[in-house]
């Protein structure tokens, strides 16, 4: 995925429609929010195992609600002028500095 490509399709789709004045970084992450929310009700309630083990129209909603979770960030990003892809290169080194792999020796 190109995520310079989607953001411009994203943002061409809201341009269509003159979304624009509601397309602000408050508004679209409390959006995101509502999505997320949306994700997590499919898991609500199952078992560890059921959460691991979902039939197909199950995995078509989760899929959908992961997209909408997915185009929101990006349009926040975009909104925002974050680079997402740097952004994710910076978080991982963070991480990996916090949370180093176990050292083994063989």
């Amino acid at each position: 995925m190109d995520i310079a490509d989607l953001q411009r399709r994203l943002r061409d789709f809201a341009q269509a429609r003159a979304w624009g004045p509601f397309h602000t970084p408050k508004n679209l992450a409390m959006a995101l929010v509502v999505e997320a929310a949306e994700l997590v009700e499919i898991f609500q309630w199952q078992t560890p195992e059921q959460s691991q083990a979902l039939d197909e129209p199950t995995r078509e909603h989760l899929g959908e609600e992961i997209a909408d979770v997915l185009m929101y960030l990006m349009q926040i990003a975009d909104q925002t002028g974050v680079d997402v892809g740097a952004a994710v290169e910076r978080k991982l080194l963070l991480n990996a500095q916090k949370y180093p792999a176990p050292q083994t020796t063989g």
